[in-house]
């Protein structure tokens, strides 16, 4: 990646469990040498403001442990509460409520003192790292505090940045591979695009930087106001803000077999490794192809991953955020199709294979915003499930460790089941 040195390389960090890997290669990446990064012992630094009054060491509380890591925050007490309560906003109501309260404890010295596994980071006058890019890029001092996500082929870092004293300052993405370095310049360019467009209903947010740090793309973003008063989630509402989302290049309508929709998913399924499940994919797109050809469809824009975890709903309106998957020229409905079945899949709550089939069971009912009719809508949630899983196969998503990574097991079933039924 342009570093000296290997992906936490000598950093003395645990390397076993997929997040321990993860976490020892982000630390390489984001303090290569020189700096030096190590798992410190269960003595905390109680004045927890080490890291500030040296400039060149900082000290992070691994949360859930250096077996589980999930979160890694800054060990000083404004700027930890703050990482602690900046994570847990967007999420659910007892997912808030947990984090506030470890966000209190943080900042009253308790969480501090209880929570005992560190890591520091140690790095000469003049080093380069990922907090002093920042600081050049922004003009401004910041602590960095790091989610550990799940094993995926488009995992990236996302830091949430903090001022000393604890304020939002933003977030940054970094792109790492191919694939994430692509999705954080998408990012960036719809997010510009987006910008200018005069969504309704919808807040995005604003670009602060984007640039190249050691081979790797940077996308800094402002810190959208999550803990803004919540309400619950409109069923018209979203429609009406994804309805606007569509519309942002404009609406048009075409013939499914032979329109400029078909020939991209059909190229990009092509393009993707030659599988049984990619045959099995191709085949049932030529029959869909063959039978439903002249159907007509209204194309327009998707935000591309819309879920109830990557926004929130305020007396304000929509906040909506992750923009890496944004395109134009797909079928009216994506989006609220998308929102519907990754909420239906999440662990625990439906087998995803049955939640396929539901998707386009429900699919007359779930796009009644968007204007469409029964037919078209089955035909358009065909088409989703088989864009979905063009995607997991191109981005090779089973092979990087993905949840639901391998579309053979659950997408492609439901979209031969339904082709078979035109």
């Amino acid at each position: 990646m342009g570093n000296d040195r290997g992906p936490g390389a000598g950093s003395g960090l645990p390397g076993g469990t997929d997040r321990q890997r993860y976490l020892s290669e982000v630390c390489g990446l984001l303090w290569p040498s020189p700096a030096t990064v190590t798992l410190g012992g269960t003595v905390p630094d109680r004045t927890g403001t080490r890291g500030q009054r040296r400039g060149q060491e900082r000290e992070f509380i691994l949360l859930l442990g250096s077996s589980r890591p999930r979160l890694l925050i800054p060990a000083a007490a404004a700027p930890g509460a703050a990482a602690v309560r900046g994570y847990g906003e967007p999420g659910s109501a007892g997912a808030r409520l947990g984090a506030r309260a470890l966000s209190l404890a943080m900042a009253s010295g308790i969480g501090g003192a209880v929570l005992r596994r560190r890591i520091r980071v140690s790095a000469p006058a003049g080093a380069d790292t990922i907090e002093s890019f920042l600081r050049a890029a922004l003009g401004a001092d910041v602590l960095v505090s790091l989610y550990l996500g799940p094993a995926r082929a488009n995992r990236k870092p996302v830091l949430q940045l903090l001022s000393p004293q604890g304020q939002p300052a933003g977030f940054a993405k970094i792109g790492t591979s191919p694939l994430t370095r692509a999705l954080v310049q998408a990012e960036r360019d719809a997010l510009i695009r987006l910008g200018r467009a005069g969504l309704s209903g919808v807040t995005v947010p604003e670009v602060l930087h984007f640039g190249e740090w050691r081979d790797l793309k940077v996308l800094v973003l402002s810190a959208l106001p999550v803990r803004q008063r919540r309400r619950p989630v409109n069923g018209a509402a979203l429609a009406a803000a994804m309805n606007s989302v569509a519309g942002v290049g404009g609406l048009r309508r075409e013939p499914l077999a032979t329109g400029s929709y078909w020939r991209r998913l059909t190229g990009r399924l092509a393009a993707a490794d030659r599988s049984a499940e990619r045959d099995t994919l191709l085949g049932a797109l030529d029959t869909l192809s063959a039978r439903a050809g002249d159907a007509q469809l209204v194309l327009g824009s998707w935000h591309g991953d819309w879920t109830p975890w990557n926004m929130a709903s305020t007396s304000d309106g929509l906040l909506v955020w992750d923009w890496e998957r944004f395109t134009d020229g797909v079928p009216l409905g994506f989006d609220a199709l998308h929102y519907r079945l990754q909420k239906d899949v999440v662990p625990g709550r439906r087998e995803p294979r049955a939640a396929a089939a539901g998707c386009i069971q429900g699919a007359p009912l779930a796009l009644g915003g968007f204007g469409l009719g029964a037919a078209e809508a089955r035909i358009t949630a065909t088409l989703y499930l088989a864009d979905l899983a063009t995607r997991y196969l191109a981005d090779r998503q089973a092979q990087a460790g993905a949840l639901l990574g391998a579309p053979g097991a659950w997408l492609i079933p439901a979209i031969t089941d339904q082709v078979r039924r035109l």
